[in-house]
């Protein structure tokens, strides 16, 4: 990779932290505070979040009849989630340690704090629960196999892809097999010094 290319894929990384930091300072500063594991917000906001809430009746009434029945179909991947979730997380127990690469915190990307939010029915909240779950732990198993692809073969692919992960841009370039051994080692070096 040029330097050209690393520099500008720097600045996307610091403009990216700088972007997640304003962002958390405008939520906070607006509706809620977090406090710990919990979500609070200012009064006002809840007693408004209370008059908006759809009573389940009104909700099952108004509600689309084709999520009714596609519900089933939906909630059934949880079984594939669940394996693909226990088997994931066993390899990198397993696996990480012996290779030297910083295992990936689940509660960094599944996370339930939708429940929260007065202005949800209890099925609604169970929704996204179940989003937030489906979600998180598919970026939770990218992550995991992205540092798995860092670890054994850090090369981008001859053709355009979508939906390429975090680490992607900054593996080395098809074809480019100039001290390739030596790069695959700084890449390994790298994941050992990850801070999380």
């Amino acid at each position: 990779m040029n330097d050209r290319i690393q520099q500008i894929l720097n600045q996307i990384t610091e403009l990216e932290d700088d972007l997640r930091i304003a962002l958390n300072e405008q939520q906070s500063s607006m509706f809620f505070q977090i406090k710990g594991k919990r979500v609070e917000f200012e009064q006002s906001i809840k007693e408004t979040h209370k008059r908006l809430k759809t009573s389940f009746f009104r909700w099952l009434v108004t509600y689309r009849p084709q999520n009714l029945i596609t519900g089933p179909i939906i909630y059934s991947m949880i079984i594939p989630l669940l394996i693909t979730d226990f088997f994931v997380t066993l390899y990198q127990l397993t696996c990480f340690p012996i290779y030297g690469i910083k295992r990936v915190r689940r509660s960094d990307y599944i996370v339930y704090d939708r429940m929260h939010l007065n202005y949800l029915n209890f099925i609604e909240k169970f929704h996204c629960t179940y989003c937030a779950y489906g979600n998180g732990m598919i970026a939770y198993v990218s992550e995991v196999i992205a540092r798995t692809e860092q670890y054994f073969c850090p090369i981008k692919h001859a053709r355009k892809i979508l939906g390429t992960h975090s680490r992607y841009e900054r593996f080395l370039e098809y074809g480019d097999a100039e001290d390739y051994q030596k790069k695959l080692e700084e890449y390994r070096r790298a994941l050992e010094n990850e801070k999380s």
